[in-house]
């Protein structure tokens, strides 16, 4: 093989569009951005999906996808200083809060807070506790039951 075998190959390049080089470019003076305006400014962008003040697609199209809310577990909140409403001694749990008024009818699970302080002592029944529930109300000489 000599190097006088060896042919250039012709490749179709399509060069960049070199903007704002004279009149006779096409590109030249405003260089392809037209009179005033922020678009013709040096610096200008716009935030990627901005249509001018439209409501943007992005907005304009329902929410599709996966959500947690159908699997969360909600839990209605009792605090200790809410058990004081109880009588000394007796059971607290989801049923017998909803008797007094408490919780909604509604509820399905009731988790035990420690905001508050228990005056007596009570046995409570509940889906959950919180470390401080549950010392406060073992200290009270109550009983913690956790339901599943």
């Amino acid at each position: 093989m000599n190097l006088s075998d060896v042919k250039q190959i012709e490749v179709e390049r399509k060069y960049r569009m070199r903007v704002g080089r004279g009149l006779g470019s096409g590109k030249g003076k405003t260089a392809g951005r037209g009179y005033k305006g922020q678009q013709s400014r040096a610096g200008y962008s716009r935030r990627y999906g901005h249509e001018g003040g439209q409501n943007p697609l992005f907005r304009r199209l329902p929410k599709r996808g996966f959500n947690n809310a159908r699997f969360a577990v909600d839990y209605e909140v009792l605090n200790l200083s809410d058990l004081n409403s109880f009588p000394a001694g007796s059971t607290v749990d989801l049923e017998a809060a909803q008797k007094q008024g408490r919780l909604p009818k509604t509820a399905k699970r009731l988790k035990i807070l420690g905001n508050g302080s228990l005056d007596h002592a009570v046995s409570v029944r509940a889906h959950r506790f919180s470390a401080k529930a549950k010392e406060a109300i073992t200290k009270a000489g109550g009983q913690v039951e956790e339901v599943s």
